[in-house]
């Protein structure tokens, strides 16, 4: 009865698994794997259990977007996330991208600086991690007894070469076979430290206005646009999201702002944002306001050019709806993509989904929660699992 109610539901007309031209990227449905850190890239350096992981949540014009990755050794302040800025990354990148383009989908690399979100064991010769401000991180409520060293402010001339390594990593991703690049400009890292008025409070020309304290981020995306071309870039944004003790006292005005200077750019690919009334933990977003999402995108939804991402705890069901009536374009899925890899297949068939452990998400385990979580077995018959 189960298999019949699969086959059923794979004949509607499924909004998530319908296609989706992106720019010059012909996908074949709207799940888009968001950007998850999953801390098994030993010594910063991309793993061949990595390749695995990957291709099996690809599909023949899906949208996979990669863990976050540092743009330099400052960049860090988790243990084993991949980095970019070497030969060494960009090599260890490409049998990844290779495996995933074998799938036939489409990978993009998600770029980041942490900034303060770092202790000083994280960083070269041990040195302060930066900022746009010299406010230590106090407390962290997701993983109780973790300390965040206190941070160096950078001086307005140590920005270039920040942003110069932003462009570097763009290419850099390029170079080792993806699609394209997402700059990271959320959850409370560098960029958002410099976005965002309860971590800058600096009085230069970075800090004080929106315009002065969007400059950064705005820099950011004109280099690595530069560099790779408008098409192949994206950037995700979280204006109402507070971590890591940054928050802005007008979200609205922050996002409208960021996604007209995103629109500057004749071409540029896509908006990934996160719902607001979302609280990030630890590394995911999760709902405190029960399973009704708030839906507070439209605003930047209706003034930005090209694609938009939606993410923040949607299911199936939300995620059909916000593609049916337009809301956006594609929605981005974490913890159900992490769980389910052929998450795609279970929505065009209505069928269960796997239940995801969270003690798992980040060890270091090259397997365990990372690779061995079940495909959906069409024959199977439920009613007897």
């Amino acid at each position: 009865m189960a298999h019949v109610q699969h086959q059923q539901a794979s004949k509607e007309v499924i909004p998530l698994m319908t296609p989706y031209k992106m720019g010059q990227f012909e996908l074949s449905h709207r799940v888009v794997l968001a950007p998850m850190a999953r801390f098994r890239s030993y010594g910063n350096v991309p793993q061949p259990h990595a390749a695995v992981y990957y291709s099996q949540r690809a599909t023949r014009g899906g949208l996979l977007i990669a863990e976050a990755t540092g743009v330099s050794a400052t960049a860090q302040g988790y243990p084993h996330t991949p980095g970019i800025w070497t030969q060494e990354h960009v090599e260890a990148w490409k049998p990844i991208v290779d495996a995933v383009h074998r799938k036939g989908a489409f990978f993009f690399c998600q770029i980041i600086h942490v900034g303060r979100v770092s202790s000083t064991d994280f960083q070269p010769d041990g040195q302060a991690p930066i900022s746009s401000t010299d406010r230590q991180i106090t407390l962290d409520d997701t993983q109780p007894g973790k300390v965040y060293s206190k941070p160096r402010r950078l001086k307005v001339e140590e920005i270039p070469g920040v942003v110069d390594d932003f462009r570097r990593a763009a290419r850099n991703a390029i170079e080792a076979g993806f699609d394209g690049v997402e700059i990271h400009g959320a959850h409370g890292y560098l960029i958002e430290q410099f976005m965002k008025d309860s971590t800058n409070d600096r009085t230069d020309e970075y800090g004080g206005s929106v315009e002065n304290r969007c400059r950064f981020a705005v820099e950011v995306v004109d280099a690595v646009v530069r560099e790779v071309g408008a098409h192949r870039v994206g950037m995700r944004l979280s204006p109402f999201i507070k971590f890591m003790e940054c928050v802005d006292s007008n979200p609205v005005a922050l996002g409208d702002y960021m996604v007209r200077q995103l629109n500057r750019h004749d071409g540029f690919l896509y908006c990934h944002m996160v719902e607001p009334r979302l609280v990030y933990n630890g590394m995911f977003v999760v709902d405190h306001g029960g399973r009704q999402i708030p839906h507070g995108l439209l605003p930047f939804r209706k003034v930005f050019k090209g694609t938009f991402i939606a993410a923040g705890a949607y299911d199936r069901e939300e995620g059909n709806k916000v593609v049916a009536n337009g809301y956006t374009d594609l929605v981005a899925y974490g913890r159900l993509f992490l769980a389910n890899p052929d998450l795609p297949k279970r929505f065009a068939l209505g069928a269960p989904l796997n239940k995801y452990d969270r003690s798992t998400f980040y060890t270091q385990d090259p397997v365990i929660g990372y690779i061995d979580y079940p495909f959906f077995e069409e024959d199977r018959d439920d009613s007897d699992a």
